[in-house]
């Protein structure tokens, strides 16, 4: 008896994941450190370098699942054209996204290409108008799955023969999102910034059965995020966000603050960075990380804090993001003005 309720504890844990996953596109707890995932005006809107160099990695529900959630993003981005266009420059970037689900094997590969148009407007905001197009690719290993005909109320037999045929266990299709970016900066020591963005705007198919009209391609998701940079001391800047993005009958609102210390005196090259983040009814993530030579770490956790925390004690999700800013004229010293607080 004892083990058949472990087992329905077990199978009620994987219900709430895969509702949760199914939900919504893949995501990162450190949205600001994935900014062409977030929005594709993001690109080339780097307020303090000319140029940057990112990747994330994300690992989730290690404690309830035999092969957990891993999530890997690869990005990159710069600002180009910038003597060509009057108060104006492009944005180009792209980035990979490439993530392995549960032990069904579901593997997610998506390749984008993004381009972005900033135009100041005056000497103290700029709008920023971007798209991506990308190739997005899905399959699954039919044979390490487990169906509900399968289950003879103690145990899952994969001997035995299951109604559940998918039609392709590997699928491919194109994406696109647009987005918009504005930001405000009345002097040197305060930065504000918001953007707004439309995702899979082409609403492409997404199924391994058979195509069934609407309930069979991607829901449009949006995404909207406020942004501020704050120098309130000669050492610390602090950094406030907040995100929301809606997908079909799914939600999500994060609101938080990280700061950063200077630990080097004058240039900044060396800071200590902590913050601490609040998914609403999901799940409190702190954030630690440290800044050489413009080369940033950053690493935080999710301790879950809905009703999930019953089966994983709280282990959540463990994320790990790298970042490299940089000039084009640094070799020289002839770098550009940066518009946001800087040490």
């Amino acid at each position: 008896m004892k083990g058949r309720i472990n087992i329905l504890l077990i199978i009620a844990v994987g219900l709430q994941i895969t509702t949760f996953v199914q939900a919504q596109d893949l995501h990162f707890s450190q949205f600001f450190n994935n900014p062409l995932t977030t929005n594709p005006a993001n690109t080339g809107f780097i307020p303090d370098a000319d140029y940057r160099l990112g990747a994330s990695y994300r690992n989730q529900y290690s404690s309830v699942m035999a092969t957990p959630y891993q999530t890997v993003s690869v990005f990159g981005d710069a600002q180009v054209l910038r003597n060509q266009i009057e108060y104006g420059w492009l944005g180009i970037g792209g980035f990979i996204l490439s993530d392995v689900a549960g032990s069904g094997g579901l593997r997610s590969t998506k390749v984008y290409g993004s381009l972005a148009y900033h135009q100041m407007l005056g000497s103290s905001s700029l709008l920023t108008a971007g798209f991506n197009l990308g190739w997005a690719n899905k399959r699954i290993d039919q044979t390490k799955l487990k169906f509900p005909d399968q289950f003879d109320g103690k145990f899952f037999d994969s001997n035995t023969p299951t109604d559940v045929v998918l039609v392709n266990n590997n699928v491919s299709y194109f994406d696109m999102q647009v987005g918009m970016n504005y930001a405000y900066f009345p002097n040197e020591n305060v930065y504000f910034n918001g953007g707004y963005s439309i995702h899979h705007v082409n609403r492409p198919q997404e199924t391994f059965f058979n195509p069934g009209g609407d309930s069979t391609k991607i829901p449009v998701r949006h995404i909207g995020f406020l942004n501020a940079l704050l120098k309130v001391d000669e050492r610390v800047i602090l950094n406030p966000n907040a995100y929301y993005t809606m997908q079909a009958k799914s939600s999500e609102l994060v609101l938080g603050l990280n700061a950063n210390y200077n630990l080097s005196g004058a240039g900044g090259d060396m800071q200590l960075l902590a913050g601490l983040y609040y998914r609403a009814g999901d799940a409190i993530v702190p954030m630690v990380g440290f800044e050489l030579k413009h080369v940033r770490f950053t690493f935080s956790y999710d301790a879950t804090t809905s009703a999930l925390r019953n089966y994983n004690n709280m282990q959540g999700a463990s994320e790990f993001n790298i970042m490299k800013k940089g000039f084009y004229g640094e070799a020289s010293g002839d770098t550009r003005q940066v518009i946001c607080p800087r040490f």
